[in-house]
């Protein structure tokens, strides 16, 4: 056996939470158990939302549409519910502390939502329990599962049991800005068909004065935002994957080549370093997209979505929809992507779960389904367009925006998902670093020599390295 495996980013946060963050737990359970004396059965809603704050769509839709509409059919049953939602609205990282404090106690809310990439972690800790232990045999009878994927499932799945419902996925592509190719001399229907075309077309872009070529994330600055749209679809473009089970893959062929396509990037003028190191790198990047100063852009269509939406967009483009192409991630050359595919993508989503201690587990799974119906789904999106778990939304809502069509028919088939391991989010941030090293003018097979022993150290050892 190897060493004492590095501790794991959840229980460093629990460990370190102490008494005042306990103070700030949500709110405990319904302490009657079962039913209370007035046969009401109290249950709770939390997600990283608030009205009026961050994701105030999702948190008054909840409060609003979905409670309202639950409570009544409860009650329409003889089921005397009182359903509240909890609001939050912090960090992404004291949203999951809390959460994860709130259940080491055997407190918290009844249904949670959690990222994808945390299930594993919370499930290694034992503060969550797969649904059929929670609700029993049941919870495979719910009438949303034929219409959710095999492969969007697997954002809920650790260790082949399924802890939650999938929550919305998404996926990575290649952005590109029409007029820049137009005035660099390249194709408005531009789709590379290897890591050399994105090269080429970067080449042609760097002699237009003032434009950055191509933003590929790279360091710990842009978070997993490096992970999600740069390393890991690289890597499922060079035919290889970060884990396989519930072992980890160090030192590859497919993690060189992901590397030197780095080198070649921000060794070349192909690329900006710069952005790499800033805090608001990725903020700028947007910035510089929308403003036709950087030519081509890796992203979720969280960007088409939200960042350069005409209306409401951060960094909003009046002319998106003819100035903005869009393009699969290409293999590193025909045939040699994950599983022997031309192209890739990459995606995530959050999952709701049920809390174990909840004292109502058929109540909160019904819940937990309403929360998934078709018809809040539909609610929740209005005139809007995104990607949802569901089949049957995706087929009526995705046809309002040709770009989210593309990545449901196109990016989702070849898409693969960040494995739900305890040790991913360490993992992930060697990942960044790596990227860091060779930005900086690193040696990438040098790099990734570095990065297997690094692997060593969040493992504790070889036993769970393949390579």
């Amino acid at each position: 056996m190897g060493g004492i495996a590095r501790r794991t980013a959840l229980t460093a946060a629990v460990l370190g939470g102490g008494s005042a963050a306990l103070a700030g737990c949500g709110s405990p359970l319904d302490p009657r158990g079962g039913e209370g004396s007035d046969g009401e059965v109290a249950l709770t809603v939390a997600t990283n939302a608030v009205s009026g704050g961050k994701n105030a769509d999702e948190a008054d839709w909840i409060k609003k549409w979905v409670i309202p509409r639950f409570v009544r059919q409860q009650r329409a049953k003889g089921v005397d519910v009182r359903a509240e939602f909890v609001p939050s609205g912090v960090d992404d990282e004291q949203y999951k502390t809390k959460l994860a404090l709130d259940l080491k106690a055997h407190a918290g809310p009844d249904i949670m939502s959690l990222d994808g990439i945390w299930v594993g972690e919370f499930a290694q800790a034992e503060y969550i329990k797969p649904l059929r232990a929670v609700v029993g045999p049941g919870a495979a009878r719910w009438e949303g599962w034929r219409q959710i994927s095999a492969k969007v499932r697997s954002l809920a799945r650790f260790e082949g049991q399924l802890y939650g419902i999938p929550a919305g996925t998404d996926a990575r592509v290649l952005y590109f800005h029409k007029p820049l190719f137009r005035r660099a001399g390249l194709p408005e229907d531009w789709q590379p068909r290897s890591w050399q075309d994105i090269l080429d077309a970067a080449r042609k872009l760097k002699r237009l004065p003032g434009v950055t070529p191509l933003q590929i994330n790279a360091g710990t600055a842009m978070g997993e935002a490096t992970t999600m749209q740069g390393v890991l679809p690289l890597l499922a473009g060079a035919g290889g994957q970060v884990s396989k089970g519930d072992r980890w893959y160090g030192d590859t062929p497919q993690l060189r080549a992901v590397l030197r396509f780095y080198r070649d990037i921000y060794a070349h003028g192909l690329g900006d370093p710069r952005l790499q190191q800033e805090a608001k790198g990725r903020d700028k990047s947007f910035e510089k997209f929308a403003g036709g100063k950087l030519g081509i852009l890796a992203e979720g269509d969280y960007f088409w979505r939200d960042v350069i939406s005409p209306k409401t967009g951060t960094s909003p483009m009046k002319r998106r929809d003819n100035d903005v192409g869009y393009a699969l991630f290409p293999a590193r050359a025909r045939g040699e992507g994950l599983a022997g595919r031309d192209y890739v993508s990459l995606s995530g989503g959050a999952v709701h779960v049920l809390n174990p201690h909840t004292r109502h587990p058929q109540q909160a799974f019904e819940l937990l389904g309403a929360l998934h119906s078709a018809a809040a789904l539909r609610a929740r999106l209005g005139d809007s367009a995104m990607i949802t778990e569901r089949d049957d939304v995706n087929d009526v809502v995705l046809d309002k925006d040709p770009m989210l069509r593309f990545c449901a028919d196109k990016a989702m088939p070849v898409t693969t998902f960040r494995p739900g391991l305890a040790a991913y989010p360490e993992i992930s941030l060697a990942l960044q670093e790596a990227t860091a090293q060779v930005v900086a003018g690193k040696n990438p097979d040098h790099t990734a020599a570095a990065y297997r022993k690094e692997l060593q150290e969040v493992l504790g050892g070889n036993d769970r390295l393949i390579s």
